[in-house]
């Protein structure tokens, strides 16, 4: 997921202004309340929304502005991968996801083609072309001007084009992205253009959704925004937790089960969680139990845990929904049954 900077009281405020010159506008003659022209906050959100997304292959290319067109060659930790079609990502996934606190590497083999947000294709030759890439897309980033990932038009729409004395002078159905960005990107300043509303989008975490005129754009945009900020910053929490657990060896502080403390039954055993994925709880020389763990995050952060051969053990096996987190400290409920809750010290 890409970190998109926060324009929206900017983008409100122009609204504001824009919209307020035209509150009189009617759509029988041309004269429509969603009339906009090249440089207006809508044509902005639109223009960004419709821009190729090439954040889908960040974890192999580091940059959200563009991806990269395949067949490539990459050395991931080491090991050289060739892909040829989008499902040989899972072996570099794979790679990655071996450890959790390792420094992982990627290298690109030059020359290799990249798919920009305009649509068009780069050949880059070198890595200093490449980081000028990067360099560039922090850049847009930063100004606001990156693509929006988080809503999805649903097409087919109709644009409807005016005059600068508002007089509609046409229609056009806009049938995919690529054509809503071209459309956008080469609309000129001598004329004024509408969406034709209600239209309909999908949201990122597939929920479709209708809008009804620019006001309903900008804040269905400003609210999936604030959506994936909150996901950057659960994944950013999921990965500093990964550390702590690797770091360090944890026992049971307190541990409920359908209103009964359990937590006297976990007083001898220490908990170690393995880069690779695996935890130990060992209860000196007498007991040893295995298992496995994994952090993930949506909007929250979350630990699963998986023990096997041991009653006790098993009970603590479920998806932990991460209520807090410190050094020293991991407090967590279950996802199925808020009652079950458990906390986790460090030693």
């Amino acid at each position: 997921m890409k970190n998109l900077k926060k324009f929206t009281a900017i983008i409100f405020l122009s609204f504001l202004g824009l919209t307020s010159c035209q509150k009189e506008i009617d759509s029988e003659n041309g004269q429509n309340p969603n009339t906009n022209n090249a440089d207006s906050p809508t044509a902005s959100n639109l223009k960004r929304s419709s821009m190729y997304d090439g954040s889908f292959d960040d974890f192999l290319d580091g940059i959200s502005c563009s991806s990269i067109v395949l067949p490539a060659v990459a050395t991931v930790n080491g090991q050289q991968i060739t892909l040829v079609t989008q499902s040989d990502y899972q072996l570099i996934l794979n790679i990655l996801g071996q450890f959790t606190n390792d420094d992982d590497t990627v290298s690109l083999q030059f020359p290799l083609t990249v798919k920009t947000s305009n649509y068009t294709e780069v050949v880059v030759t070198s890595q200093t072309q490449y980081d000028g890439l990067i360099s560039a897309c922090e850049t847009v980033e930063a100004e606001g001007k990156s693509a929006i990932s988080c809503i999805d038009i649903d097409f087919p729409i109709t644009i409807l084009t005016y005059s600068l004395n508002l007089e509609q002078t046409g229609s056009v159905v806009i049938q995919s992205e690529q054509q809503l960005y071209a459309y956008l990107n080469n609309f000129g300043n001598e004329a004024l253009f509408s969406v034709q509303y209600p239209i309909t989008a999908t949201l990122n975490n597939e929920t479709e959704i209708t809008i009804a005129s620019d006001l309903d754009l900008l804040a269905s945009i400003s609210d999936c925004i604030s959506i994936e900020d909150t996901e950057n910053e659960a994944e950013n929490e999921a990965k500093e937790l990964e550390t702590i657990l690797v770091n360090g060896a944890f026992k049971v502080q307190n541990f409920i089960n359908a209103g009964v403390n359990k937590t006297t039954d976990y007083a001898n055993f220490t908990i170690d969680f393995a880069n690779d994925l695996t935890c130990t709880a060992v209860n000196g020389t007498i007991s040893t139990v295995q298992g496995t763990y994994k952090v993930t995050s949506e909007t929250e952060v979350f630990l699963n845990l998986a023990f096997s051969g041991n009653a006790t053990f098993n009970l603590l096996n479920h998806t932990w929904e991460v209520t807090s987190y410190s050094n020293s400290s991991i407090s967590l409920k279950s996802t199925t049954d808020a009652a079950i809750t458990l906390v986790l010290t460090q030693i």
